[in-house]
């Protein structure tokens, strides 16, 4: 019997070993300095930019700040109207009581002094506002306004402040033991008077027409 040729198995291809081309790149030294120029420019532009997005927000913000001043300007011109109408017809009050003996009887009798008698409303009519000027001088409002506003300004909320002091004023003489006194009616009374005109009567004028023109300039 015939042996038959065993077929022989392919021949293994050689191991060959993958060499990999390395690319290396030449720079030279512009390249170096163009990427640095790059990027110190970039850096620059977003200083700027953050520079000018920071003005824009300070310059809202104060125009907010000044225009919040404003409406409490306004309020506080129309309260002051209100007040300076109320304590003109106190002093008139006081007038009355110090001319009618019988009235000074009734305001002060029984140990007690009846301020009612003479300011139905109390000493003071209205109470005027800071709280803007307050919140905008906490974030430095006095450096980011003109001179002339801020000299305004200050003087303005001074002046409240000395109309607001009258009511403290007039309270002490009113609580002090020797108004209740009717032998010192008249005296206490030119007191009251004295203090309301030193404290608030004779400034309201003068201060109404610097709330009008300070409105104005913060328009």
């Amino acid at each position: 019997m015939e042996e038959t040729e065993q077929p022989k198995p392919p021949a293994m291809a050689p191991n060959k070993k993958h060499t990999h081309l390395k690319v290396v790149v030449i720079r030279d030294w512009k390249e170096y300095f163009g990427e640095a120029v790059l990027i110190i420019f970039s850096v620059l532009l977003a200083l700027i930019l953050t520079e000018v997005i920071n003005a824009i927000h300070e310059k809202q913000l104060t125009k907010e700040y000044l225009q919040n001043i404003r409406n409490e300007l306004i309020q506080n011109k129309t309260k002051e109207e209100e007040q300076y109408a109320y304590q003109l017809q106190v002093l008139k009050n006081i007038d009355s009581a110090l001319n009618n003996p019988n009235f000074q009887q009734q305001i002060i009798s029984d140990g007690e002094f009846r301020l009612k008698l003479i300011a139905s409303s109390g000493i003071l009519y209205r109470y005027l506002e800071d709280i803007s000027w307050q919140v905008a001088k906490q974030h430095n409002i006095e450096s980011k306004i003109d001179l002339q506003d801020l000299s305004a300004l200050t003087n303005i909320y001074q002046e409240q402040n000395r109309i607001m002091k009258s009511e403290d004023e007039i309270a002490r003489v009113v609580l002090d033991r020797e108004s209740r006194n009717p032998a010192n009616a008249r005296i206490t009374l030119k007191l009251i008077r004295d203090n309301y005109h030193g404290w608030a009567v004779d400034r309201a004028e003068s201060l109404l027409k610097e709330y009008q023109k300070e409105i104005d300039n913060l328009k």
